[in-house]
């Protein structure tokens, strides 16, 4: 689903498995502009532990990319259940995106307007803000 819209007020999520960043739309669906809205960082993974099993031949970047998915899912559930946005975009790197769609509770996936799998994190918000305005054009 990489066509979509991006309401204004949408939060957009970039990010891969080693992070993620949150943006505000506060432009509009054809004029998209990024503001700045904290982020989520993995802190001491291994504490954590993967969301399901884990396969013995996975690597350790692996599981840490697994457990943030995790983290993330929970991470947009807290957000989506104290009302914090309507819709939401996932901006994800693809391996991350498939990885954190099925743990992603219902109460997220309805809200979510566009999935986006690309890999955007450490890119300029302008190249971030056209990356999105291509997949709504």
């Amino acid at each position: 689903m990489s066509k979509g819209t991006v309401p204004a007020d949408a939060l957009i999520v970039v990010g891969s498995g080693e992070g993620a960043q949150y943006f505000r739309n506060i432009g509009t669906n054809l004029n998209i502009k990024l503001k700045a809205e904290g982020s989520l960082k993995p802190g001491d993974l291994a504490d954590q532990g993967p969301s399901g099993k884990q396969p013995p031949d996975m690597s350790d970047k692996e599981s840490m990319e697994m457990t943030f998915s995790k983290i993330l899912a929970e991470d947009l559930y807290a957000k989506a259940h104290k009302g914090s946005f309507d819709n939401v975009v996932l901006a994800l790197d693809p391996d991350t995106l498939g990885e954190v769609r099925p743990l992603l509770h219902k109460e997220v996936q309805s809200k979510i307007c566009m999935e986006l799998p690309k890999t955007l994190v450490n890119h300029p918000v302008a190249e971030i803000e056209r990356s999105l305005s291509t997949a709504v054009s």
